[in-house]
Formats: structure tokens, sequence, C-alpha cells
């Protein structure tokens, strides 16, 4: 592809750093370097229209953990990492909210739910331990995160308790992403879009899917499910199918729910409901960066809705999508120089809004 003298002079020369993706971190990267070095030139990469993976296409949650997560992370984890892991999401929900405004991301803290299955015991084995674990969290919060409370919804087919989380909340992550390319233009960033990267070499070079190259000063890799194909590391791509309802009349769902182990997971946006998740129903399906649907899951999903969320009522589905988390055997985010001139910032775990401001902060600290 050949480029104007122009387009040579001001997008691909002299570029101090170059980010590879447009998501919550990758702009969160740009931000914090801009802040830090202002006289640089900051060239952002972005191989979708919108940016392309988990960032426009979640569910919307700003949560940190349910509890039966929380109880599952400590079989494979020390008190410590999960504290740790926790600790992080609360101080970059924080910071989120504090970088863009709860009105700039349609923040609403209407609490979170988990709800359990009658056909196992796992509301009783988190039942058993909600008392260890409000304790490990006290000095996070200054007071108890998960209480028990009463089936108010009329949710069908699971147990007539579920706990209760003061603290959770729910976004809009349109707004977000779009104060946060806001506030990365004001800064003078450059954003190009549609532009796939192929390869990057570790002295900086960058090269297209055109067939185009250019040097970077430094290079930072914030793609997340998508960044096993630069990187070395213990990640994988993980799929996650989402699908909404159209608007209906008189429901009083309020808040962000957790079922199956967060496995399934629903909330209410613009009088719709909003559904996603199933990948533990085939893990090596949805071990996968292809964007797509599969009968398997959307008819789960519509089962719950129509079984467990809203039964005995007439639900039409409006949308259906599908976004790309990035994950591995461990829970703790990758945030590491690579090479002399290339960094990443990886592996959320599907913990993009609670971390991704954090993330962005920590990997532009790096550099």
């Amino acid at each position: 592809m050949s480029f104007s003298y122009w387009e040579l002079k001001e997008w691909f020369s002299n570029v101090d750093f170059t980010i590879i993706g447009s998501g919550i971190v990758g702009l969160n990267t740009a931000i914090y370097l801009q802040e830090k070095y202002p006289k640089s030139k900051i060239l952002v990469l972005e191989k979708g229209l919108l940016p392309n993976g988990a960032s426009t296409k979640n569910a919307g949650f700003a949560c940190f953990g349910s509890l039966s997560e929380i109880v599952d992370d400590l079989e494979t984890h020390s008190e410590e990492e999960v504290y740790s892991l926790v600790q992080k999401r609360w101080e970059g929900l924080q910071l989120l909210r504090e970088n863009l405004g709860d009105a700039n991301i349609g923040f609403r803290q209407y609490g979170g739910y988990e709800l359990f299955s009658n056909n196992d015991n796992l509301f009783e084995e988190c039942l058993e331990k909600k008392e260890v674990i409000n304790q490990l969290l006290k000095p996070i919060f200054k007071q108890n995160v998960f209480s028990i409370c009463d089936n108010k919804y009329d949710f069908a087919n699971v147990k007539e308790n579920y706990f209760f989380n003061q603290y959770e909340g729910q976004i809009d992550t349109g707004k977000m992403m779009a104060t946060l390319l806001k506030c990365a233009h004001l800064e003078g960033i450059k954003i190009l879009n549609n532009v796939e990267v192929t390869n990057i070499l570790d002295n900086g070079e960058i090269e297209l899917s055109n067939g185009f190259s250019f040097k970077s000063n430094k290079v930072l890799i914030a793609t997340n499910g998508f960044a096993n194909q630069f990187l070395k590391e213990n990640l994988q791509p993980a799929r996650a199918q989402v699908l909404i309802t159209k608007p209906i009349k008189n429901h009083e769902i309020k808040g962000t729910f957790h079922l199956e182990k967060g496995y399934y997971y629903f909330r209410n946006i613009d009088d719709r409901i909003l559904l996603g998740g199933g990948r533990n129903l085939d893990f090596e399906t949805e071990e996968t960066s292809e964007f797509g649907l599969t009968a398997l899951v959307q008819n789960k999903l519509e089962e719950i809705l129509k079984t467990t969320i809203l039964p005995n009522q007439e639900v039409e589905i409006e949308h259906r999508w599908s976004g790309i988390m990035g994950v591995g055997n461990q829970k703790k985010v990758i945030v590491k120089q690579v090479s002399e001139n290339v960094y990443c910032g990886v592996r959320l775990g599907g913990m993009g809004i609670a971390i991704g401001s954090v993330i962005g902060k920590e990997l532009a600290e790096l550099v």
C-alpha cells in the first residue's frame, strides 16, 4: 500500500509509542503515557471499526467477583493472592469512575446478586464460607461485602435465598468507550481503525496486513484475548456469547446477577434484560478468537431467560453478539516488558471494566 508524504510524516514517522488495541487498557495506556510524556507522539492501532474484543461487547458489570467465584479462587490461589485480586479490581473501579465520571459511564450501584440452582449444594458451601470471606475482605471495604437476601424478584428454579453484594454496580460500556475515545483525542493521541498488525519485531518495527511497516520507539500490546499471536505467555482467548431482549413492560428486575459460579450473568438495561455466558457448556469450542454464536449456548441462554429469569412470560430476543476475553491458568494479569522495545498488558480474565484503567496505568509506568 502506498502512502503520501503527508500521511507518512503525520502518522508513521518519529513515533514514540505505538499501542496495539484501542480497548479499555489500550486507551488508558495512551492517555497515561501522554500525561507522562506530553511532547511524545502516540499512535493507537485498532483492527476493528470499533474496539474489537471485549471492551464494547461485554455485559457492563462493575464487579470484582461473586461469592462462589472467590470461594473457587481460594482453591487455586492463596488468601493473599485472592485479597490482592479483589483489591486491585475494587481500586480499578474507583479509578475508572474518578477518571471518567459516573454520568459519562452510566454507572449505577444497584448491587449484585448471586443465584443458585436447586440441583446442587453450592449455596450451602458458600454460606459456610461467607463469614470467612467477609473477614478476609473487610480491610478493603471496612464492612461485610456479602449478605443473604430473599428471592425478591421471584426467579424460578433457584434456591429461595441468594447472596447480595451491596458494592456491585453496572455501567454503559458504549458510553465508557466513547468517553475514553474523546479523552484520547483531546490529548492529541492518534487512533487508526481497521488496521491489522501481523508482526511485531523486537526492535519496535510493526508489520501490517497491507504489507506496510514502520518503526516505533516503543510498542505496547493491549489486545488481551488476541495477544497470543504476538506473545508466548499462558494466555488463551475465551469467547463470551450475549443476547438482549426487546423492551419488556413492567419488569422490576434491577441489578447485576450471577448464576452457576458466574458462568451465566444477566442485568437490566433500558427496560430490557441482557444475558450472557455459557462457555462452560463447551470450553473447547469457546476457546477461540473468532466471533460467532452457537446453537448450544444461545439455546441455553434462552432457556435460562424463559424458565428462571422471566418464567411464564412472553419474551422476544432483539439482538445477539459475542466478545473475546483473555484468560489463563492464573488470574494475575500479565504486565511485563517482553523485549527491549516491546511491552504488554494482557490476560484480564473477564475483568476489563474493573481493572482496565489500573492496568493501563501500570503499563504506562512500566515503560
